[in-house]
């Protein structure tokens, strides 16, 4: 029995079909073209396939699509605007805070999350705010830099 959902996706209306046992993630993907958000694990422990969902940051391998009725979904795709980079994507080039990049849209999704709920973030605030994301090629460091750099231009301050 195919579903029809109605939903609000990096801030525009739309409509999509699925089945009652499809997970965001699938839709996304699948019948969105939203290939962004990536399957790491399948589990919800690595964090890959993470997005914004009405506010909080969940594991859209373990979502049902059916449960985006009516909510506000931010992935990946929907942190730039209008071809321009939001400063957590530009500070992560500047800071090579990723290598392969398959950890990337959910590291960035977890950390727009974070500075949305919290723009001027401790080290341990911003740590445990991407713990759900693992990382295997760069470490965190470089990563922990480039989101304080982030917070610091959305905060309108400037930092190298």
């Amino acid at each position: 029995m195919t579903m029809k959902i109605s939903t609000t996706l990096n801030g525009e209306s739309v409509d999509f079909l699925c089945e009652p046992n499809q997970t965001l993630l699938e839709a996304l993907r699948d019948r969105l073209g939203l290939t962004g958000t990536k399957e790491g694990c399948g589990s919800g422990d690595c964090g890959a396939c993470s997005v914004i969902m009405n506010g909080r940051v969940v594991a859209s391998c373990l979502v049902l699509a059916a449960e985006a009725e009516g909510a506000a979904i931010t992935t990946v795709e929907g942190l730039a605007k209008d071809g321009v980079l939001h400063p957590l994507q530009q500070r992560f080039l500047e800071h090579a805070a990723l290598q392969c990049g398959f950890c990337t849209p959910g590291i960035l999704v977890a950390a727009k999350a974070l500075l949305d709920a919290n723009p001027n973030p401790t080290e341990a605030e911003v740590r445990l705010g991407l713990a759900g994301n693992l990382c295997r090629c760069t470490g965190y460091d470089k990563i922990v830099r480039a989101v304080f750099a982030a917070a610091a231009d959305l905060r309108g301050e400037t930092v190298a």
